[in-house]
């Protein structure tokens, strides 16, 4: 008794044309679609939001550098 297996048909390779590769630019153009994008205003205000907190975490490791390098002067001379 001969048993036959069965794909399914997204375990099948593409057999259309361009194969593989087509396909998956085509399902990241699709998938690209439903993406909400975010409008020129919100675009900038997360901008400046993001620029403004990595200038405060940049001030802060600065100080915290000169300061802990002023501590080893001090304490080694």
């Amino acid at each position: 008794m001969a048993t036959t297996r069965t794909e399914s048909p997204a375990a099948r390779p593409s057999r259309g044309r361009g194969g593989a590769p087509t396909r998956f630019v085509r399902e990241s153009v699709s998938e690209l679609r439903k993406v909400l994008w975010p409008s020129r205003s919100e675009l900038v205000t997360y901008s400046i939001v993001v620029i403004v907190f990595v200038v405060i975490m940049v001030a802060i490791v600065a100080g915290l550098d000169l300061g802990f390098a002023k501590l080893v002067i001090l304490a080694f001379g």
